[in-house]
């Protein structure tokens, strides 16, 4: 897929839908110092274009008590598709894994999870375990979460 390029008036636009994606077109053009129709015609040709992918709600997990923030390294002993496609649906089934990666170096796959106890990190732990073969699992608990955001550094697309 071709990358999109973006030009200064888009990352305005950019910049204030990923602080709140609840302000109206006329709200989003105001500050962007364009017409709404403009400010609408722009965000609905990124959203056709997927630079736009969906517009969600941001929720405090503490307040929710999902207060533990849990690193998951997984090192596999079987590396097939057919291996990966068990572990991927595994995991998009733990509603507490909220990120899922595939690695290089030492550590194959690296999960973030969000859950309220030590116990809770356990159930999901014995579910892995007992869904897929894994070679070793180590976690680390996070002690503070420092910076946390959503929001992608932006910077104009340079025309091709």
């Amino acid at each position: 897929m071709p990358q999109v390029t973006i030009d200064d008036a888009d990352i305005r636009i950019l910049g204030i839908m990923q602080e709140d994606a609840t302000l109206s077109i006329a709200n989003i053009a105001a500050k962007a110092n364009m017409s709404n129709n403009t400010c609408w015609r722009r965000i609905k040709r990124m959203e056709e274009a997927g630079v736009i992918s969906r517009r969600v709600t941001l929720l405090d997990a503490s307040k929710l008590g999902l207060d533990m923030t849990v690193f998951v390294s997984v090192r596999a002993s079987e590396h097939s598709e057919e291996w990966l496609q068990k572990l991927t649906d595994v995991v998009r089934d733990i509603p507490e894994v909220v990120e899922f990666y595939r690695m290089s170096g030492d550590v194959d796959y690296l999960l973030k999870l969000r859950v309220e106890s030590i116990g809770a990190y356990d159930a999901v732990y014995r579910r892995l375990i007992r869904s897929v073969r894994l070679t070793d699992v180590s976690s680390a608990f996070s002690m503070e979460e420092i910076k946390c955001t959503t929001a992608l550094p932006l910077k104009r697309t340079p025309p091709k």
